[in-house]
């Protein structure tokens, strides 16, 4: 057998997983799938309709019914991430889950109305306070937006992060930190103060991020140097170009005498490289800091991050792992203003923020969060983006230092629905009684055996029929299961069903179960089904 040539046996396991991912999709049983079918279900998975990754597929897919050919056809070249999302193995399982409770925590944190608009730029005082969105990107691509996630904000002082990726990148760590140190600075954002070598505290206050863009492409023009940042947020973003504020940028050029005796401290102290010209350099950060995204941008740029610097979206690698390790260490210790040490105590999970109201939080191997809401509290942070934060560690299990005992008792958006102790038939089963078709659907095209049973003997169609669920027994029966599987006590599904009063489904049951199968006339009722 040449190499890349396929076996009876292998062409066959093929055509079963392909079936398995067709009838999983096929909502009406008609043996022809439609594109609204293929976008309900992969979008209850998480993966959206424009989505890169699927683009292809679903424009292909047209307006028309395919059969089981056609489908095989349109994702032949595409079936991993499609097959991953019926059999719930994305990086968030139960996706409608997590965002019921993203949903619930913006519900109950919509009312929270304290703190102020940052009024030291003219034009961020002017923006609605109201506006509140939170938007989230599994590292597997999952999005989940929620509030005015589509209003585009300045990204202010989450630009730090990204400036110093890029000098990383560019520079590596040893000269980088010869510019800008990593310690916290136990000083506001923008306090006038340098560590004892002159240098900045860290890259995630001014003056750091001021060193930061001193070294990202310095013998290049101005504007060329703002394209390359520009086209490195698009990379982060999967694709989406961002904006640019130039009312914003030209308030806070106007209001920046603190950032210029910063430079100029700097200056002093020969902290920057060789040959900086700190009035272009200071144009530049003001330049950075005025791109303006949408929260849903922003929470792939997390999701991008939280990958390791691959974009979830389009699988690109943005920045090497080192570098991401690099940047996330200083958002936990430095990224959240005077308030990193609580944060780090309280959340533990490396944000930044700025004070747009932007917040930028990562969730390594899992997922990234983007929150923007513009009241800001004292120390500059968005007000309900902390609130967001406490009430995210509270829910799921995603503080990364959380004792055993804590974590057992918060949900864990890893696993799977229904699956966190018990096996895959037992799963299979609650979701029959349960009448969860969608969860049945996406157990059988991850292989699970549609036909086995539990340790009484009962099976899925034994709990779906004795709760009266039609139409996963119409599923059940339509892939071929036993039709009278008898349990330890010798009922069959029909027996549960007559016994319950379901008659639907008994007359769906009926035509098939041979007569030589009768229960023992002393069976009792089941327990816990």
């Amino acid at each position: 057998m040449t190499s890349g040539t396929r076996t009876t046996g292998e062409h066959g396991a093929v055509t079963a997983a392909y079936r398995a991912l067709f009838d999983a999709f096929d909502d009406d049983r008609s043996q022809t799938l439609s594109r609204a079918e293929l976008v309900g279900h992969l979008g209850a998975a998480g993966i959206k309709e424009d989505d890169p990754r699927i683009r292809a597929i679903l424009d292909a897919a047209g307006e028309a019914e395919m059969d089981f050919a056609g489908f095989v056809t349109l994702i032949q070249h595409h079936s991993g991430l499609v097959q991953r999302a019926m059999q719930g193995t994305l990086a968030v399982p139960d996706f409608t889950g997590l965002t019921a409770e993203v949903d619930r925590m913006y519900r109950e944190t919509l009312p929270v109305r304290t703190g102020q608009v940052a009024d030291y730029i003219p034009q961020l005082a002017r923006v609605d306070p109201e506006q509140f969105a939170v938007s989230l990107c599994t590292v597997d691509g999952q999005r989940h937006d929620i509030g005015d996630f589509d209003t585009a904000f300045c990204v202010q002082s989450v630009s730090k992060t990204v400036s110093y990726c890029l000098a990383l990148e560019e520079h590596g760590v040893d000269l980088t930190h010869r510019h800008v140190g990593r310690e916290p600075s136990g000083q506001s954002f923008n306090e006038l103060t340098l560590n004892r070598q002159g240098r900045p505290h860290n890259p995630m206050i001014n003056a750091g991020a001021i060193m930061s863009c001193s070294l990202i492409r310095p013998g290049l023009p101005l504007a060329d140097r703002f394209d390359h940042v520009a086209q490195t947020w698009q990379r982060l973003a999967g694709g989406r170009r961002p904006g640019f504020n130039n009312a914003v940028y030209l308030s806070e050029r106007d209001t920046a005498d603190r950032n210029f005796a910063l430079g100029y401290a700097m200056r002093e102290s020969n902290a920057f490289p060789p040959g900086t010209d700190l009035r272009e350099t200071l144009e530049f950060y003001f330049q950075c800091c005025s791109i303006e995204l949408d929260a849903r941008m922003l929470g792939v740029v997390a999701a991008t991050l939280a990958a390791g610097g691959v974009c979830p979206l389009t699988g690109e690698r943005v920045f090497g792992e080192t570098t991401v390790q690099h940047c996330l260490s200083l958002m936990t210790s430095c990224g959240m203003y005077d308030f990193s040490g609580e944060f780090a105590f309280t959340i533990g999970l490396p944000a930044k923020s700025g004070v747009s109201g932007a917040l930028m939080v990562v969730i390594p191997q899992l997922m990234g969060v983007c929150v923007w809401s513009p009241r800001l509290d004292e120390l500059g942070n968005s007000v309900r983006g902390i609130e967001m934060c406490r009430k995210l560690v509270e829910t799921f299990q995603v503080h990364p230092h959380a004792a055993q005992e804590t974590r057992a008792a918060r949900k864990d958006p890893r696993r799977r629905r229904n699956q966190s102790a018990v096996e895959s038939v037992v799963a299979l089963c609650w979701a029959a009684s349960q009448g969860d078709l969608d969860e049945v659907r996406r157990l059988a095209s991850s292989g699970v055996d549609l036909g086995a049973a539990d340790y009484d003997g009962r099976t899925a169609l034994h709990l779906a029929a004795s709760e009266g669920r039609t139409d996963v027994v119409r599923y059940l029966l339509g892939r071929n299961v036993d039709t009278a599987p008898v349990d330890r006590w010798g009922g069959t599904p029909l027996h549960d069903a007559e016994r319950e009063g379901h008659a639907t489904v008994a007359d769906l049951l009926r035509p098939t179960v041979p007569r030589q199968k009768q229960p023992r006339r002393n069976r009792p009722a089941p327990a816990g089904d």
